[in-house]
């Protein structure tokens, strides 16, 4: 019995301690946005003076870029080739896991004026260009367009573009919009504060201020991780991060957390979670006498440790004080 109690003293401990990335408060503080690799390393784009920097986990520094307009940062999932646009200057930049320059691609000469351009692979670009109203499969290796598809929207509040198996998503305005290439409307839903997009295989997520959203072609959009108090948030493969009082914290996919008003109803996709968690708590219920008597049964302790081993690599890799 007494082991049995250390065992649940220690998963409640770990459960309970707080993830915390060993970051400068200030560099958090001026941080406009935050995006997390799958390795688990960190990238900080500034406003203020237009860098853009990356950390390791454990708060050292990697690499920096000083850059002399603002960028966006499409995607870090890969951080041997991280894609960055400028309006402003008109151009795509590919750098390398150090934030070096590989590439610059340059759209004042070929086209018009790019609204938004999202990278595919490395070898294809999707270009919204504003002067022609038209969407554009461009190859940059050999400098042929490959499509052109006439898009005829309002390109003045765009915010983020993903082309994905022939179909375009557009965050604008406080909208996330789904198109066909022939420009037929597929889906429309409100969506506040949305920033950018991350597809994971063939989920396509919306990264907004405080809250990561999923597309279910089935019920629309359905909130995964929500703090409203966070400032910036962000997740990868295998986590939640999120910069919260000028300190960045990291939740597992399992916790992660969905912070709403009361008066505020479930979403879908906590609604799905209880409806199939019911059932397993009815048949602990029906544990065998062994159980009734007090006694964990192998399958409780089998999943106690295995709960604790998971919860003990989590803190080692990711429990930095």
């Amino acid at each position: 019995m007494r082991i049995f109690y250390l065992i649940l003293m220690f998963v409640f401990c770990s459960s309970a301690a707080q993830k915390v990335f060993p970051l400068d408060t200030l560099k958090l503080k001026e941080a406009k946005d935050m995006l997390a690799d799958d390795y688990g390393n960190l990238y900080i784009y500034r406003n203020k003076d237009f860098s853009f920097t990356k950390y390791d986990s454990l708060g050292k520094q990697i690499g920096k870029m000083m850059l002399t307009v603002p960028y966006k940062v499409q995607s870090v999932q890969n951080p041997l080739n991280v894609f960055l646009f400028s309006e402003n200057a008109q151009e795509m930049k590919f750098v390398d896991q150090n934030l070096n320059e590989i590439q610059r691609i340059d759209f004042k000469q070929k086209f018009g004026f790019i609204r938004m351009a999202y990278a595919e692979d490395l070898q294809q670009l999707w270009l919204l260009d504003d002067s022609t109203k038209r969407l554009i499969q461009y190859n940059f290796r050999n400098d042929t367009t490959i499509n052109s598809y006439p898009f005829d929207i309002s390109f003045d509040d765009l915010t983020d573009l993903l082309v994905y198996e022939n179909k375009v998503y557009i965050l604008a305005g406080k909208q996330i919009r789904i198109y066909n290439l022939k420009f037929e409307k597929l889906f429309e839903a409100p969506l506040d504060n949305g920033k950018r997009f991350r597809r994971e295989n063939d989920a396509i997520l919306v990264i907004a201020n405080n809250s990561i959203w999923k597309y279910v072609p089935e019920k629309g959009m359905v909130i995964i991780f929500e703090d409203q108090d966070a400032q910036i948030v962000d997740k990868n493969i295998l986590s939640y991060f999120e910069i919260n009082g000028n300190k960045l914290y990291l939740y597992s996919l399992e916790k992660g957390k969905i912070h709403k008003p009361q008066n505020e109803h479930a979403s879908q996709e906590e609604i799905l979670q209880q409806s199939t968690e019911k059932p397993v708590e009815k048949a602990e219920g029906k544990s065998d006498a062994g159980d009734a008597e007090g006694k964990p049964s192998d399958h409780t302790l089998e999943k106690l440790i295995e709960d604790i081993s998971e919860a003990h690599e989590a803190d080692i890799g990711k429990l930095i004080n």
